[in-house]
């Protein structure tokens, strides 16, 4: 630039201004809201449970499947109604949502405190983890017959395959987690005079929960899984039995039924205890 022009800018300060002026930014568009977000995803979940049902309900009106190989929707919903002014449907839900929920905490409590023993203590951890490892992969039928004869047929048998099923994800998903908290942290928690159950307390459970929540989510998955193999231990009530009965009667409407209603308490289930997981750790992680 010459003197000339250096003066002429110096001396008048609208050009100047206009000189150093950064560009103008185009304008950002407002963020979308929580709870637009969430009601876009609820929507865009909905799409595969509407496509399947339309296929369903064509399905059956075109031919392409018998009614006793998928009856119509209609039909489901009959037999819903047959089982609702019987006064059975809502006991079937609720003696499996008992079944489930018991059975559900005693597993997660007894894999919370076997999985820390074992996460925590090297010693520990030799001595019982092939061992538990190994009983975790014997399928949840493999324990029906045992159970029987063990406890019997009645709702103990049942409450205890549940907390089998709930235990295995709870158990690995602690150990484990315990196990590979960053030595970092420990470390700085010793630093800081935090030891035995302070330190546990502070430090590794709050690097470990998220992993913990996840295992505890997947047990209550797991206990909705084995609610249909207790409910084979000679039940008189339950979702399980009502698909069993059912098979057994040649309703397949009311299987359809069954099968539908795990799914989606199943769902609802997970969807509540995400919602809490989603508190506990904004709180405590």
């Amino acid at each position: 630039m010459s003197i000339d022009a250096e003066t002429t800018t110096a001396q008048d300060p609208v050009i100047a201004v206009v000189a150093t002026e950064p560009p103008a930014e185009a304008p950002v568009a407002p963020p979308i809201s929580k709870r637009r977000r969430r009601g876009l995803g609820w929507a865009v979940g909905a799409i595969v449970p509407l496509v399947l049902f339309v296929f369903w309900q064509w399905s059956t009106s075109a031919g392409l499947f018998t009614p006793v190989q998928l009856p119509a929707p209609r039909a489901v919903y009959d037999a819903a109604v047959d089982l609702v002014d019987r006064g059975q449907l809502f006991g079937h839900i609720g003696i499996s949502l008992q079944r489930v929920l018991l059975g559900f905490f005693i597993g997660a409590v007894l894999g919370v405190v076997i999985g820390s023993i074992i996460g925590l203590s090297r010693l520990s951890h030799m001595l019982f983890a092939p061992t538990i490892g190994a009983f975790r992969a014997v399928t949840g039928l493999a324990w029906v017959p045992l159970l029987a004869l063990w406890i019997g047929i009645g709702e103990d048998a049942k409450v205890t395959l549940v907390a089998i099923g709930a235990f295995f994800p709870v158990y690995t998903t602690v150990a484990s987690a315990l196990r590979h908290v960053d030595p970092h942290l420990i470390e700085a928690g010793k630093a800081f005079g935090l030891h035995g159950v302070s330190l546990l307390v502070s430090v590794r459970i709050p690097a470990a929960l998220p992993a913990i929540l996840s295992g505890l989510r997947l047990a209550l998955a797991q206990a909705w899984l084995f609610v249909v193999a207790a409910e084979l231990l000679a039940s008189s009530e339950g979702l399980g039995f009502l698909l069993v009965d059912s098979q057994n009667n040649g309703r397949v409407d009311r299987m359809i039924l069954a099968i539908i209603l795990l799914a989606v308490i199943g769902k609802i289930c997970d969807s509540l205890f995400a919602v809490a997981e989603k508190a506990a750790l904004k709180k405590w992680s």
